[in-house]
């Protein structure tokens, strides 16, 4: 089993840059994928970066390409989303994520464990 614990959500201007971390407890296997999630009120949650945790092999959703960053410290069981030039319309709950196995990015029912979620609200 793992658990998944987010944090370093807040309230940010436009253009400003927060960086969450996703702690993991638990036996994270090499074959593990971990992915950042994003959702607003009346939306799907939709999946933004992420990452292989033996490669570091990384994807990206084409609204936040360029902008945010997905890394991993394997020592620290840690993941980490560093949101540069964020704009208004990346305010919603971030969840971090992971699957046992399967490919990068995709849609929420291939991931097996969630976090709680943490705000991240980018005012105008």
């Amino acid at each position: 089993q793992v658990q998944l614990t987010e944090s370093g959500g807040g309230l940010v201007q436009a253009g400003g840059s927060l960086r969450l971390s996703c702690a993991a407890s638990g036996r994270i296997f090499s074959s593990y994928v971990m992915g950042w999630f994003r959702q607003t009120p009346g939306k799907e949650r939709e999946c933004v970066a992420s990452i292989t945790w033996s490669a570091g092999r990384t994807a990206y959703a084409d609204s936040v390409k360029g902008r945010f960053t997905i890394s991993r410290d394997n020592a620290k069981n840690t993941v980490y989303l560093q949101m540069n030039s964020l704009k208004p319309e990346d305010t919603a709950v971030y969840y971090c994520a992971a699957k046992r196995i399967g490919q990068l990015l995709g849609a929420m029912a291939t991931y097996d464990y969630w976090g709680q979620g943490t705000q991240v609200t980018v005012s105008s």
